[in-house]
């Protein structure tokens, strides 16, 4: 009996079909770590941008609010315009801080992994409520691995801002000795100066973070032999079923060819064996191309299609053989077979302008056409001894 793949050992690289089928499950290495640092930096570049446009807005309201009359802060009708104020001088610094930040956010999600979206992830799954599956998830190596990284973020960024504080400790006490409106516009700078910093602690957690959910993701998808072996059997599909598909291939190409009969000049035939169907247009091929070939029912039909679209058939035994086996569908034949197929065309040719009366009746053909010995073959398929 086949041991079970679940009792074997994951040890094989996951294949591409495998990866795949994992992406539509919506499973994609993901960094949370990397996703925080984002929103973070995303931020701090957001401040350096947007921040000196916040602090004066803000420099301007706290300005105008403060200038008022007695009697104008009482008037509840100046309710309206102090507010369209402060939302015109402070919205659109605000909402461009928003749309960068929003846009860092996204990006930083999808730097690992990518966009994915699944309907199966976000389908619910009953082994989610389950208390011992909560249980494992609790107390598994992974809620370890998030323990040990929650512990080391906190830890770095702790160090981080303890060393900022200390460092800048002087400049924050100095914000008190200035006027309201100098605090605020240095208060944004070193506000800006402290996320660059704390970014940088971060990205200290998710240089480690993203090889490990890379390696950790790789290590969920790998397989075992027996599901190689499996996968590869699937994807070859089973015997009848690719002779099925074979077949219906290969009657697909029939009609198809079958289709181009009606189209050919002239069907050079072994009565009993062979049909060739041969086209010649001197615009688009310096030779005669092969439209249509078969042997037996194949050859019937040709003859069949080509006598109801009054397609002249011609008999010649040995430049038929010579064609079927020496020309492949939709190819010009061989230099070798030139004259003699123009010999055929030639009469063709004539045959149909005495037919309208518009020139005498052609020489028959002779019975033996120039065909060189090493594209001579009998009714077999084998080449003619031409010592014999």
């Amino acid at each position: 009996m086949a041991e079970n793949s679940s009792d074997q050992e994951k040890t094989e690289e996951p294949t591409e079909k495998r990866k795949q089928q994992a992406r539509e499950k919506g499973q994609v290495p993901r960094s949370k770590e990397l996703g925080t640092a984002s929103v973070l930096l995303g931020a701090a570049i957001a401040m350096m941008i947007f921040g000196q446009s916040m602090a004066e807005s803000i420099q301007l309201v706290a300005k105008a609010l403060f200038s008022r009359s007695r009697a104008q802060v009482f008037d509840e009708s100046q309710m309206t315009h102090v507010f369209g104020d402060i939302l015109w001088a402070v919205g659109l610094p605000v909402l461009g801080f928003i749309v960068f930040l929003a846009v860092a956010a996204f990006l930083g999600n999808i730097a690992l992994g990518g966009m994915s979206f699944s309907w199966s992830a976000a389908a619910p799954k009953l082994n989610k409520f389950s208390p011992l599956k909560g249980f494992k998830r609790m107390f598994g190596i992974q809620a370890l691995v998030e323990l040990v990284k929650a512990v080391a973020k906190f830890s770095v960024v702790a160090l981080f801002a303890w060393m900022l504080l200390s460092f800048y400790f002087d400049d924050m006490l100095q914000l008190s000795t200035g006027t309201a409106l100098t605090a605020i516009a240095s208060s944004v700078t070193l506000l800006n100066k402290l996320f660059i910093f704390l970014c940088c602690s971060l990205m200290l957690i998710v240089v480690i973070d993203v090889p490990y959910q890379l390696w950790n993701h790789n290590k969920e998808l790998k397989m075992t032999k027996q599901e190689i072996k499996d996968e590869h059997k699937d994807s070859e599909g089973r015997p009848e079923v690719k002779g099925r598909i074979r077949q219906l291939q290969r009657e697909m190409s029939q009609r198809r060819m079958m289709s181009e009969v009606p189209q050919a000049d002239v069907v050079v035939v072994n009565p009993t064996h062979y049909s060739v169907a041969l086209k010649y247009d001197k615009e688009k091929a310096r030779a005669p191309i092969v439209v249509a070939k078969g042997t037996d029912e194949i050859a019937l039909k040709i003859r069949e299609i080509a006598r109801e679209y009054e397609v002249p058939v011609i008999s010649c035994p040995q430049l038929a053989r010579a064609v079927y086996y020496s020309t492949k569908l939709d190819k010009q034949i061989p230099d070798g077979l030139f004259t003699a197929v123009a010999q055929i065309l030639a009469y063709v040719f004539q045959l149909k302008q005495f037919r309208k009366g518009r020139g005498r009746r052609p020489i028959p053909l002779p019975d033996q056409l120039p065909i060189p010995d090493e594209l001579r073959v009998d009714n077999n398929g084998q080449a003619y001894d031409a010592d014999l």
